[in-house]
């Protein structure tokens, strides 16, 4: 399948796995991934901008507003608590996660549900959409989830990947910072501002060693996620060269043998192979920066790990860094999750999207 073959597609699944309440689900075939998360559907809301599908964009937003909004005297309570130096447990937090109708996962198979960068990353994604001209309705929401990240982004929780809840994570931190940027631009507060500078002079006092990004405050590995910080967070320059050491590191230590980008060194969740929406993230990275060798061989990997139809799934099993653990996950939920629509978000976006993010005043 060519370049404009794989967007068409892309655009159509992504269309295709909007509930009609304005939700994308995460994967239409994969029975863990039934929800809509706020970060892969931010994702593709940027994507399906990008595409000039704005229609869908906003009917994204519109849901998200619905669900998040029963949410908002939650968030206060929640955010006067940790003001006040309450400790506030995992399961009181906002989900990231919702059922595609807007309600509150809930019941005894529930699992790992507290992580802070999808709210981060919906309020970038909707400063985005609306930019200055933020419909009225809308205010009370971003305010209370700018107060709820202000005041909660210390909190240890799940990370991109639902895993490591009892640690700070990098690119947590930067989905929030940006969301606080945003919410200033789209609120005109600047104690937003405020707060996410507070968040960024943490995150480069604890999140970098050796000159690069690493993946948290107590993890010194680095994470594919971390191409957020530049791409499309705009929360450091292209050529920063923290950022340029830490893609470096990713190159060398993430990739697989033909070329797709790996999460983490270790990862065991299918073995930890090569994720299509990790290789193309790099991609837009390379585009932006003008490294056209770099952006054609993403694209390239990208286009040739396409199945029929042109379905891209999460991960690509065929280079695991730890084969014994592909068929164990195999064996508990089956076949990787294929069509992935966060993969499809981001093929669009390593192929159409604009550059970061910019937060001058």
């Amino acid at each position: 399948m060519d370049e404009l073959g794989l967007s068409d597609a892309s655009v159509a699944i992504i269309r295709a796995g909007q509930s009609p309440s304005g939700a994308y689900i995460a994967s239409p075939a994969f029975s863990q991934y039934g929800y809509a998360w706020l970060r892969d559907g931010s994702f593709c809301a940027l994507a399906m901008q990008a595409a000039g599908e704005t229609g869908s964009a906003e009917r994204f937003h519109r849901w998200a507003l619905r669900a998040i909004g029963p949410q908002v005297a939650r968030a206060d309570a929640i955010a006067a608590d940790l003001a006040a130096g309450r400790e506030v447990p995992p399961a009181r937090m906002l989900p990231t996660r919702y059922r595609l109708d807007g309600t509150e996962e809930s019941g005894a198979k529930q699992w790992p549900n507290f992580q802070l960068d999808g709210y981060g990353t919906w309020l970038t994604a909707l400063w985005s959409f609306y930019g200055p001209d933020l419909p009225p309705r809308c205010a009370a929401v971003v305010r209370a989830v700018a107060s709820y990240l202000a005041a909660a982004w210390r909190t240890p929780c799940f990370d991109y990947w639902e895993e490591n809840a009892e640690h700070v994570h990098t690119s947590t931190l930067a989905a929030i910072a940006a969301g606080l940027r945003a919410a200033a631009r789209m609120t005109g507060e600047g104690c937003w501002n405020d707060a996410a500078d507070a968040v960024m002079a943490y995150l480069a006092d604890h999140c970098v060693a050796d000159g690069a990004f690493v993946k948290g405050t107590a993890d010194r590995r680095v994470d594919g996620s971390l191409v957020s910080l530049a791409v499309p967070f705009g929360l450091v320059g292209l050529h920063d060269p923290r950022f340029e050491a830490t893609v470096g590191r990713i190159r060398s230590e993430l990739s697989s043998p033909s070329g797709g980008i790996r999460r983490y060194v270790g990862d065991d969740y299918y073995g930890g192979s090569p994720w299509v929406l990790l290789t193309a993230w790099l991609g837009w990275y390379d585009r932006l920066t003008g490294d056209d060798a770099a952006y054609q061989r993403s694209l390239v990997w990208v286009l040739d790990h396409a199945g029929p139809g042109g379905t891209l799934p999460e991960q690509v099993v065929s280079e695991p860094q730890l084969p014994a653990f592909v068929p164990q996950w195999e064996q508990r939920w089956g076949p990787v999750a294929d069509p992935l629509l966060w993969s499809h978000a981001q093929y669009l976006l390593l192929r159409l999207g604009k550059g970061p993010l910019t937060w001058e005043s």
